[in-house]
């Protein structure tokens, strides 16, 4: 820890920081999941670069998600989300993941190093998104949904960094954009470890029962809010994966320079931080429950509509893409928030990390069949999306329009 606090020395002082802790903690939200589309951001280069098919780079991200999955799974079985102090965990886990996230540009011509190196990017992100909605909670218990808002806003926004990053690299060699990525999680690491954990909730928890996570699912609302959340799961990771073909699609429909689509692709994504600070802002009015249901309706919606536009108006197509970048994350802060307000206090951090776990487990089948789909079925692989909204509010009718 003494490196640590050498670091976090040249950052302003921690009474500085806790004026602003929510803008501190999403900011570093931001930083440190720049890591986790890192590779996507340059995949096209990656492919001329090294020969990667479609194919690979869906299993690239396969396996971040699958290192998730696996650390969540860990630190809510063995109760370190609530055992070990939330902003050390960040703080080790950024760093941790931004040395490896660099190190991938060594090993990247081999696609078993490089897959192991995206689980283990995963397993790191394990400490930095679910300790940051605890972190959150911790520091601003009121509001619960518009904050978070704020948090999963700046996630959509640094998974989107990466396509902004290569943009603004575009004539540097493709290994910039995962040094910048890891520079910025490793500021995240400094904000966070600097700031600590705020008074609502204790620093560290007395125990840690193997599976506490489990035990919030006997709450009726949180199990209705975690149902809603693995419907969402299975929709927006993969439609995430897509974007850069589909883009790219509507680019040489338009016969656009290539080079737009870092720019676009960011965009569409990154579109999903206004939509989760709306959503955040209106879920203080109608009830985070509403808000979700009519976000979640939205891209299923749109799920359901878009491949029957494919042969339509490219831009048309665009500003659909635009549209359901806004619609697929706004629901997921609400989510969480309905969640964290169900769960045992003193298992928060596990039992958001078990729900973690679970919907991004599901990610994992979604992501494999569109990106080895989208060859031979184009924008029609976008329907195997759809079960995950449908699903979704089928189970969200157990949710008290008043939460």
């Amino acid at each position: 820890m003494r490196f640590y606090t050498r670091l976090a020395s040249t950052l302003p002082s921690h009474a500085f920081l806790a004026r602003a802790p929510l803008a501190t903690i999403v900011i570093a939200q931001l930083f440190g999941t720049s890591l986790w589309f890192s590779v996507n951001g340059v995949g096209l280069a990656l492919q001329q670069a090294v020969g990667l098919s479609e194919s690979d780079l869906g299993l690239l991200t396969i396996a971040v998600q699958a290192g998730f999955i696996t650390g969540t799974l860990l630190i809510a079985t063995t109760g370190l989300a609530d055992r070990v102090r939330a902003s050390h965990l960040f703080a080790i886990s950024a760093v941790a993941g931004a040395l490896i996230n660099a190190a991938f540009i060594g090993v990247a011509d081999s696609v078993s190093l490089a897959v192991a190196a995206r689980f283990l990017v995963g397993l790191c992100l394990a400490g930095i998104y679910p300790l940051g909605m605890k972190l959150v909670v911790s520091w601003t218990p009121s509001n619960a949904g518009s904050a978070l808002g704020w948090l999963v806003g700046m996630l959509t926004l640094g998974i989107a960094s990466p396509h902004l990053l290569r943009g603004l690299t575009l004539h540097l060699p493709w290994q910039w954009p995962l040094l910048l990525a890891s520079a910025l999680a490793l500021l995240a690491a400094l904000m966070i470890f600097k700031l600590g954990v705020g008074p609502h909730l204790p620093a560290k928890a007395s125990g840690g029962r193997p599976w506490a996570g489990l035990s919030a699912f006997r709450q009726k609302h949180f199990r209705a809010a975690a149902l809603g959340y693995f419907g969402h799961c299975w929709e927006l990771y993969a439609l995430w994966a897509l974007v850069p073909f589909l883009v790219t699609r509507e680019l040489e429909r338009l016969s656009a320079a290539p080079g737009l689509q870092p720019w676009l692709s960011f965009a569409v994504i990154a579109l999903g931080l206004p939509g989760c600070v709306w959503a955040g802002r209106w879920s203080r009015r109608v009830g985070s429950a509403r808000v979700a249901v009519v976000a979640l309706a939205t891209s299923g919606m749109l799920c359901l509509l878009y491949p029957l536009l494919g042969g339509t108006s490219p831009w048309l197509l665009l500003t659909l893409l635009g549209i359901w970048g806004i619609s697929v994350i706004a629901d997921s802060a609400q989510f969480s928030a309905l969640a964290a307000a169900t769960a045992p206090p003193e298992r928060l951090g596990a039992a958001l990390a078990m729900m973690n776990a679970i919907g991004f487990g599901l990610t994992i089948p979604s992501i494999a069949l569109v990106t080895a789909l989208w060859v031979s079925q184009g924008p029609w692989v976008i329907w195997w999306l759809l079960p995950g909204p449908v699903l979704g509010l089928i189970a969200m009718r157990g949710l008290s329009s008043s939460k």
